[in-house]
């Protein structure tokens, strides 16, 4: 049996988002391997943790004793979740903890406990036992007949909700109607993309760069995995008996980001960004927040020089507007174009080092604007219009560029 033989917490990993293959058994060895890692993501279920642990052990004692683990991954809860949980594991020394303090979102945690992870299945169940546990035995026994992966989904027969409003209903319904029309070719595999139960060979997905945007990591498994044979399972979504409801519109809106992120990484954006190595998808994202930012400056330009209303100077006015343009620009790629990054960066102190680098990235690249607009139409195209267009291209790509490789680095994650 493999047991923990301390209570001390497991290291977070950094980096890219990537699971490991396991390692081949030593030749001559007994096979006492984990055959399955299941991720608790939690964050402040104190109330919750110690039952959901008592239950998952009993459950899987039965089955499968000796062959599984279970990995608590809290996001620093202010509720001590963690501490909680590793106090628990004397008494179930199956029991793993993992304490993010740097990172934060479901999604993220479920792949950070993968990381940490030695079974040859991987899983995730809700902390608040509002996915009855009782499943994963049905779970576990489709991937053992050959499927790649099993989804608990409340919209096949025996699944359901217990309680919901019919506000909450028509949401679920629409985002899987929208993800359908987005991404069919992900979501037509499955009838509850939305889905946060399941279990996944790690063979599906090792070796693979997940990218996930708030907390429906089933889609980011299915849209990047390996995934041949699908299984799945009914069950009913319970309403939580302890603690808070966690589900709020951003994560709607998390929800729609995500699809169009892996629309364009796996369609032919996506397979034109691989030819060309460039982040094309990142790019035209930025563009677009670019764009925004025109609308923002001559909106403000319009509000504090037009004679109609503040009568301010004109330079004066240009200077303010642009700077407005440049925090607006600044908040929509730091929530949206580099998002992936910015949410392993989330302390006050490095948003404020982001912005700063970014102010002075776009005020070099307005210099670098004027340079070559009048280095174009003075010298090869005396057109002003075409020249301004060029040199805004250039000024994009500039922008862009550097703010990818200085402001938002996609390596430096601590």
């Amino acid at each position: 049996m493999k047991t923990n033989s301390s209570n001390s917490l497991l290291t977070v990993s950094t980096g890219p988002l990537k699971i490991s293959e396991l390692p081949p058994n030593p030749v001559g060895t007994d096979d006492n391997s984990i055959h399955l890692s299941l991720v608790i993501p939690t964050y402040k279920e104190r109330d919750n943790i110690k039952n959901v642990v008592s239950i998952l052990s009993q459950l899987l004692d039965e089955s499968i004793a000796e062959k599984y683990e279970l990995i608590v991954v809290d996001d620093d809860s202010p509720d001590r979740t963690w501490e909680i949980a590793q106090s628990l594991t004397t008494e179930y020394p199956q029991l793993r903890v993992m304490r993010r303090q740097q990172e934060r979102g479901l999604s993220s945690a479920v792949i950070r406990g993968w990381q940490a992870a030695t079974g040859s299945v991987l899983g995730v169940i809700d902390g608040d036992l509002q996915h009855p546990p009782e499943v994963l035995i049905q779970l576990l026994a489709n991937i053992e007949q050959g499927a790649d992966l099993a989804v608990a989904s409340r919209h096949v027969e025996g699944g359901g909700v217990s309680s919901w409003s019919v506000v909450r209903r028509f949401l679920s319904r629409g985002a899987q109607l929208l993800g359908l029309v987005i991404l069919p070719g992900v979501l037509g595999r499955v009838s509850d993309p939305m889905s946060g139960y399941f279990m996944v060979r790690r063979s599906a997905i090792a070796g693979v760069t997940l990218n996930p945007v708030g907390y429906k990591i089933l889609l980011e498994v299915i849209g990047r995995g390996k995934v041949d044979q699908v299984a799945e399972v009914g069950y009913v979504f319970c309403e939580r008996k302890e603690g808070e409801s966690k589900v709020t519109w951003k994560q709607y809106i998390d929800y729609i980001h995500h699809l169009v992120r892996l629309r364009l990484s796996t369609g032919k954006v996506g397979r034109l960004q691989r030819k060309v190595n460039f982040p094309v998808g990142r790019f035209l994202r930025f563009g677009l927040v670019g764009f925004s930012g025109v609308f923002v400056d001559m909106a403000i330009l319009y509000l504090l020089s037009d004679p109609t209303t503040l009568a301010w100077p004109l330079t004066r006015s240009k200077i303010i507007a642009g700077e407005i343009a440049i925090l607006n620009n600044f908040f929509w790629n730091d929530a949206w174009t580099f998002a992936d990054v910015s949410a392993r960066q989330q302390e006050w102190q490095q948003r404020l080092k982001r912005f700063m680098k970014f102010n002075a990235i776009c005020l070099a690249g307005l210099v670098l604007n004027v340079l070559i607009l009048n280095l174009i139409f003075n010298f090869l195209i005396h057109n002003r219009y075409i020249a301004n267009f060029i040199a805004i291209a250039v000024a994009t790509i500039w922008n862009f560029w550097v703010n990818l490789k200085l402001s938002w680095r996609v390596t430096d994650v601590k």
